[in-house]
């Protein structure tokens, strides 16, 4: 299987003529409050603050419209409902993190490229992505954590008449969930929609942390690695699509019952788990940590309302030697990745309780596999 896998890398080769106009700045298109508003302590740990990037790709619609000016439009609508993702981050006492509501909009970039989607496909619509930079152009000054924009999107129109919409967002303000609200939001006043079908929620103040901290659990997240990772040099990105068929392969060396009743996730994260442990020669006696993020939205004891749109998802960290997980079964290494994730509501109380405002402990991702739940 990880030679079926292997023979799918692939190193894009595609070249294309890009051209952009000026960035703008995009504000809400009616008045707005203008306050500052906390961030929760769970947004204002030291490891998200950093900017994520994605694209989505779009066929061809109707003749004729042009989806940077109905984008445009439509960000600036949505803003008015999300309108502190049209402010600045600012920080006041201890470091803690604070959206200055200045109005002051995110960052649009209109662009032109000399390419067909379907050339896009040819090579794959997968990271690294031909001339990502110049599908996501990063505006001088824009990519600081404070005292810049929030957002900055790019809509690039592609020879066939598809498009290109690619996003940047200071994860301190959203997760990804929380963005994806944000984009359907875009998407359905873009179509026309009166209002948004889920309204906005704020209430970062549901996830303040105890002062003192109260863990009820410990938490192996902030511990230090037994093991340096590698060296950077020594690293380098491809992708492997895991299809249908492949993922029956992984089930299907399952012991039963488990090859019934394992998830997707349970399955692929824990044969990625094992396959990295082995590429990366871990020695014995070290340690091949995994970290799940878990979704908390809906957790009955968090109490979060429907449409909150910052962090929520808290790490859970399995520990286990490498030798025991190349020596023992994939069905051994599922029942850890099980031990993960049924940590339960209590566990994730527990992360946030022992969340110290004032000392802000980075979650150490370096050296993990890292599975999002």
């Amino acid at each position: 299987m990880l030679k079926q896998a292997k023979e799918r890398v692939y190193t894009p080769t595609l070249a294309y003529a890009v051209r952009r106009r000026d960035p703008e700045l995009v504000g809400p298109a009616a008045h707005t409050p203008r306050e500052t508003k906390r961030l929760s302590d769970l947004d204002d740990q030291e490891a998200m603050r950093m900017h994520v990037s994605l694209a989505l790709f779009y066929r061809r619609g109707e003749d004729g419209v042009d989806p940077a000016g109905i984008i445009r439009r439509a960000l600036g609508e949505a803003l008015v409902h999300y309108y502190p993702l049209a402010g600045r981050l600012r920080e006041v006492e201890n470091r803690k993190l604070v959206v200055d509501c200045t109005g002051e909009g995110v960052l649009f970039v209109e662009a032109d490229a000399d390419v067909r989607l379907a050339e896009l496909e040819a090579v794959g619509l997968r990271p690294p992505l031909p001339c990502w930079d110049q599908l996501l152009f990063d505006v001088e000054a824009s990519s600081g954590v404070l005292n810049c924009p929030l957002l900055l999107i790019q809509v690039t129109r592609l020879l066939c008449g598809s498009f290109v919409f690619a996003l940047r967002f200071n994860h301190t303000i959203c997760d990804g969930i929380g963005i994806a609200q944000f984009m359907n939001a875009i998407a359905e006043l873009a179509r026309g929609l009166p209002s948004t079908t889920v309204a906005p929620v704020w209430s970062r103040e549901l996830l303040e942390a105890r002062d003192p901290p109260m863990p009820s659990f410990t938490h192996r997240e902030f511990d230090l690695l037994l093991q340096p990772p590698p060296p950077a040099g020594d690293m380098v990105m491809r992708s492997f699509t895991f299809g249908a068929s492949d993922l029956a392969a992984i089930k299907k060396s399952l012991p039963l019952p488990l090859r019934d009743t394992a998830t997707t996730f349970e399955a692929l994260t824990t044969f990625l788990w094992r396959a990295r442990a082995a590429a990366l020669e871990l020695p014995p006696g070290g340690n091949a940590p995994l970290m799940i993020a878990a979704n908390f939205r809906g957790a009955a004891e968090m109490s979060l309302p429907a449409g909150y749109y910052g962090n929520a998802a808290v790490p859970s960290t399995v520990m286990v030697d490498p030798a025991v997980l190349r020596g023992g079964s994939l069905g051994d290494a599922v029942a850890l990745v099980r031990r993960g994730e049924g940590r339960g509501d209590h566990r994730i109380r527990s992360f946030h309780y022992r969340r110290d405002g004032a000392a802000r402990p980075a979650v150490l991702v370096a050296g993990k596999h890292v599975r999002a739940l």
